[in-house]
């Protein structure tokens, strides 16, 4: 296990780590590509002011760019023990260049260097919030400008007030996301301020040149106050997350407006059958379900919602790509009106797409497979996985990136079967959307007795590892 940057002479107890660092290392993987470019600004700045050799630097710069494609395709990985993504860096570093990795620290403190990675991520994510909305704001002026003759009523109270016009309803979102991305301008110009060369708090005695890292990383200025700079932990992410809701605001509302004008008592719009879900006794309706998927983290909002039936729901923070995932299960679902995988636990391991069996090419990518529905939707790790999968193979480099391949091999296999719906990926982890397929075994633990008569076998029995929920089944099969 990795010794901690800030570890001496005490070892601290397991459980502590285990409470103070939680999701860290799953939530500094989106850093990694962040904390390599700080990183080859702040050696850059300590070779200019004589604390790196320029052979130093350039051996410390190749190695960081190695790293970075690495984390650019989203291998990058932080070995259990290693406490954060700064560490999984210098640790890489250590190993391929001996102690030059260790000087990378000179002049920081890990306050500092996750004050820059996040300043830098965010400056990033708004890029692309930028963009996205720009699309909506350019498309919403267009049909603004193609309906303007279009009368349509106007309402106030939902009472019929005066007369207007499609153009100028689409128009008014259009206004609403100028405000909301001036907004956002403010949250990015917080943002873009350097805290690189803070430290601790209290600055460092080494003669850094924090104007040369502003520079090489594009921030407009610095956070002069080394002591506000920490302050200021925090803080960026409020004023961004305060942003990121007053454009959510006006999408909700738009989505609001959408479903008001798609139900039978307005009809102005009409949603596309694809993207609408129907009843299974009132055959008339379509449903804008796509349009009903809430973020809530509130209990009052979150059982308010539960009786309107969403499609989905999801609560901050959210993985990566997870709200892409609701969106895609949410179109899925809208073309379904039945669950068509199903996954055979009993007996022999299979799964099958609309009655007909996957036939996996690979045997471990099937096993995969299994061990993620054995956790029944929970994330699965890649020591878990080596542990599990490969428990002869050291946990090694290798070992891992044979990982990364199994993962890609599943999807590819799952994919081509038409059921890729069921796996879900995030930096790090990897789990089965429990959703979307039917299991022998989750019927059984949700009490259907029927599961009872399709017993095929003891659970899982081509894997010693499912050993440990054997015994538990068995006995719910043979009470």
């Amino acid at each position: 296990m990795a010794q901690k940057l800030w570890e001496k002479n005490v070892k601290v107890d397991a459980s502590i780590d285990l409470f103070t660092v939680g999701r860290d290392r799953e939530m500094d993987l989106y850093l990694a590509r962040y904390d390599i470019l700080g990183s080859i600004a702040h050696i850059t700045m300590l070779e200019s002011i004589g604390l790196l050799t320029r052979e130093e630097l350039d051996k410390l710069t190749q190695e960081l760019r190695n790293i970075y494609a690495i984390a650019e395709k989203g291998d990058f990985l932080i070995e259990d023990g290693v406490e954060d993504v700064h560490s999984q860096v210098e640790l890489m570093l250590t190993r391929s260049l001996g102690d030059i990795g260790k000087k990378i620290h000179s002049g920081r403190s890990r306050n500092d260097q996750v004050l820059v990675d996040l300043k830098l991520f965010i400056r990033s994510e708004l890029q692309s919030v930028v963009e996205l909305t720009d699309n909506l704001f350019t498309t919403l002026i267009a049909q603004s400008e193609k309906y303007k003759n279009v009368l349509m009523p106007g309402y106030t109270h939902l009472q019929v007030a005066m007369p207007s016009s499609f153009g100028l309803w689409f128009g008014a979102y259009a206004e609403s996301l100028v405000d909301d991305l001036t907004v956002l301008q403010a949250a990015y110009r917080v943002s873009n301020r350097n805290p690189l060369g803070s430290a601790a708090g209290y600055g460092s005695s080494f003669p850094l040149d924090r104007s040369l890292t502003t520079r090489l990383l594009g921030f407009d200025s610095m956070n002069y106050n080394v002591v506000y700079a920490q302050m200021g932990r925090g803080k960026t992410e409020r004023i961004v997350a305060s942003a990121l809701a007053s454009i959510a605001a006006t999408l909700s509302k738009l989505a609001f407006d959408a479903c008001l004008f798609n139900s039978q008592n307005f009809g102005f719009i009409k949603l596309p059958d694809a993207y609408t879900t129907g009843s299974s006794i009132m055959p008339q309706k379509k449903n804008p379900d796509i349009l009903l998927i809430y973020l809530t983290k509130e209990q009052r909002s979150l059982m308010n919602l539960i009786r309107l039936h969403p499609v989905a729901v999801m609560e901050v923070p959210f993985r990566e790509g997870e709200i892409r995932y609701v969106v895609e299960s949410a179109y899925l679902l809208s073309k379904r009106k039945r669950k068509r995988i199903y996954a055979r636990t009993f007996g022999h391991f299979d799964v099958f797409v609309d009655g007909k069996p996957i036939m996996f090419k690979s045997a471990k990518a099937k096993e995969f497979l299994a061990f993620l529905i054995d956790r029944r939707g929970g994330t699965v790790t890649t020591d878990q996985m080596i542990n599990v999968l490969w428990e002869d193979r050291p946990n090694d480099e290798s070992t891992q990136n044979l990982c990364c391949k199994l993962v890609k091999t599943l999807q590819r296999e799952l994919r081509a079967a038409g059921a890729e719906e069921m796996l879900v990926v995030a930096r790090g982890s990897r789990s089965v959307n429990v959703e979307s397929f039917q299991c022998d075994m989750y019927e059984l633990l949700d009490g259907n007795q029927k599961i009872k008569a399709r017993y095929m076998g003891n659970y899982l029995l081509d894997y010693s590892w499912s050993e440990s929920q054997t015994a538990l089944l068995d006995h719910i099969l043979h009470e």
